[in-house]
């Protein structure tokens, strides 16, 4: 099957959607959607601030949903599509589950593990090897967090007068 660049912006959009939902939630404003034969079935969005979970990332919220749903942990012939390119546990996540295309959208020059500070997913170690692309709508993910951090740094700032 052939996925069309129109086909990943069209399921990068629900991403962004749940991403404004962790934004609204006071959380980090990442959403991720796995999507398997042009259904959606996982989806999450950054909660480890209101989960109290350091694990609550919107990949790994996204992985637990799907593979609840199908009743398997292996999400074999699944797109993970998320807002901002995952960091290293996410990575691993992705590998264990067995995606077997990983979609995002801004790059993460802090913590990215696809390939900002790392290309994880192309170590010969790993035991599986995953379809990466990122910059599918960089420019509205990249927007969504600039904002977000842009208000809670004005907040901040307001806070300490």
């Amino acid at each position: 099957m052939v996925v069309e660049q129109r086909d990943d912006v069209y399921w990068m959009q629900a991403a962004l959607r749940l991403a404004q939902q962790a934004a609204n939630a006071g959380e980090v404003p990442v959403g991720a959607i796995v999507v398997i034969d042009n259904n959606i079935v996982g989806q999450g969005f950054n909660q480890p601030i209101s989960s109290c979970d350091p694990t609550a990332h919107a990949e790994m919220m996204a992985l637990r949903d799907a593979a609840k749903k199908i009743e398997n942990y292996r999400l074999v012939d699944a797109t993970l599509y998320v807002t901002l390119e995952p960091c290293t546990m996410c990575a691993g996540a992705i590998v264990h589950g067995r995606i077997k295309r990983l979609v995002y959208g801004a790059k993460e020059p802090k913590a990215g593990a696809i390939e900002s500070q790392s290309e994880l997913l192309k170590m010969p170690y790993m035991n599986y090897r995953v379809d990466a692309m990122g910059g599918i709508c960089e420019q509205e993910s990249s927007e969504l967090i600039s904002a977000f951090f842009a208000k809670r740094r004005a907040q901040k700032k307001a806070a300490s007068r």
